[in-house]
């Protein structure tokens, strides 16, 4: 006895369709909560996902706090926002990780979930440099934002990049490092949980401290 057709293929609709904003958030600041919630806003975006990179072990970089303290620090500042969340999936993974790696792997967590990247157009324009990133152009959604100086891409007109209007403000995650190795105040260029957890803590002046040990 045969078995009857198939019907016609039907679309399920996803669970949630989730934002990953993929970044070190060294530390995270107003920049990035409101590229978040400018995207968390869309009416086809249920929640955007900081997905905080790890530090590299085999790279001396005196200015890269530890993973899980970024994590707190982006817990901090997005802590009353039920939209936003902050994703350690990275920190077990193999290294070195590439971002297709990590859409696998979300994949595999969550097969009911549709995931859209964030990036900004100094990413889009490299983008051809990602590893498999015919694959990522063929199965995932990309909102990408303004960011100064960097003009268009190859990929401006592909179907799956969609543009977003967000506020231009030239913020630098450097530049507040910096400003808090000198003892200067990074007030209002981070959420206010994160200053004064940084202000505490002193990470950024005791890992100066440690640099020059080193280099001496």
């Amino acid at each position: 006895m045969s078995l009857p057709p198939l019907p016609p293929a039907i679309t399920i609709k996803p669970a949630k369709r989730i934002g990953l904003f993929f970044g070190s958030f060294n530390p995270i600041h107003i920049g990035h909560l409101i590229i978040a919630e400018t995207v968390a806003q869309q009416p086809n975006i249920n929640e955007v996902w900081f997905v905080i990179s790890p530090q590299n072990p085999f790279k001396d970089d005196y200015s890269l706090l530890d993973a899980y303290d970024r994590l707190h620090l982006v817990n901090l500042a997005i802590e009353d926002n039920p939209k936003l969340r902050a994703s350690k999936i990275e920190f077990d993974l193999p290294r070195p990780n590439y971002t297709i790696d990590t859409l696998t792997h979300l994949y595999d967590k969550y097969p009911n979930y549709e995931f859209v990247l964030i990036m900004g157009d100094d990413n889009l324009q490299q983008l051809h440099k990602w590893k498999n990133y015919e694959q990522i152009l063929l199965h995932y959604h990309i909102i990408v934002y303004p960011r100064i100086g960097h003009a268009t891409s190859q990929f401006d007109e592909h179907p799956k990049i969609q543009r977003l209007a967000v506020p231009l403000l030239n913020i630098s995650a450097t530049y507040i490092r910096q400003a808090l190795s000198q003892n200067k105040s990074v007030r209002y260029l981070v959420h206010d949980k994160v200053w004064q957890y940084i202000q505490a803590s002193g990470w950024w002046k005791r890992q100066q401290k440690t640099k020059k040990q080193k280099t001496d």
